[in-house]
């Protein structure tokens, strides 16, 4: 969650030089409102300051921007300023929240919820290819993200295979490894 806009900033400078110095792509990730968390925490700035600040990043650094969506209403916004609209993995059923990220034309991140079989993933990806703008499917707008499995109380584990499946359905699978080496 953003905490503030020099933490951020600060952030954003150091991910930017040790990026390029390894050579690798960095879409620079950080959310206006952690909505979803399981204890009250530091949900983040809001909508408006958040994005100010994520804009300041994509201006200062050149850098895509990837955050969070919560809630439809807020697509069409997010969309003004982020690269990317990433839906939270408790959110990764939500039929109006994934229409109304792909209606943005912006590439739609998925996180697979825990409680979701990687086939579950088709449903996901059948709502926003249907609401797409231009139905440029092949351009890869649709991401797919692993992050895991509830496993008893609490603990996630990743079934490798999911990567693998997920990927039979022709979009970009990445793999968010911060879950499953938590100690809820």
């Amino acid at each position: 969650a953003i905490e503030s806009r020099e933490i951020v900033m600060q952030t954003a400078a150091t991910l930017k030089e040790v990026c390029e110095r390894l050579g690798i792509q960095l879409y620079f990730k950080s959310s206006f409102d952690k909505a979803n968390r399981t204890s009250p925490s530091m949900r983040g700035v809001g909508m408006e300051k958040g994005l100010e600040i994520l804009k300041e990043v994509k201006q200062t650094y050149g850098l895509p921007i990837l955050t969070d969506v919560h809630e439809s209403w807020q697509c069409a916004k997010v969309a003004e300023v982020a690269d990317v609209l990433q839906i939270p993995a408790f959110l990764a059923r939500q039929t109006d929240l994934l229409e109304a990220a792909a209606k943005t034309g912006k590439i739609v991140n998925v996180k697979k919820g825990q409680f979701m079989a990687p086939w579950d993933m088709r449903g996901a990806i059948a709502k926003i290819e249907a609401n797409q703008p231009n139905k440029f499917i092949e351009s890869k707008n649709i991401w797919l993200t692993e992050r895991g499995s509830s496993f008893g109380y609490g603990n996630i584990v990743v079934d490798m295979t999911s990567l693998v499946k997920m990927r039979e359905y022709g979009y970009p699978v990445v793999f968010d490894a911060t879950h499953s080496v938590q100690q809820p």
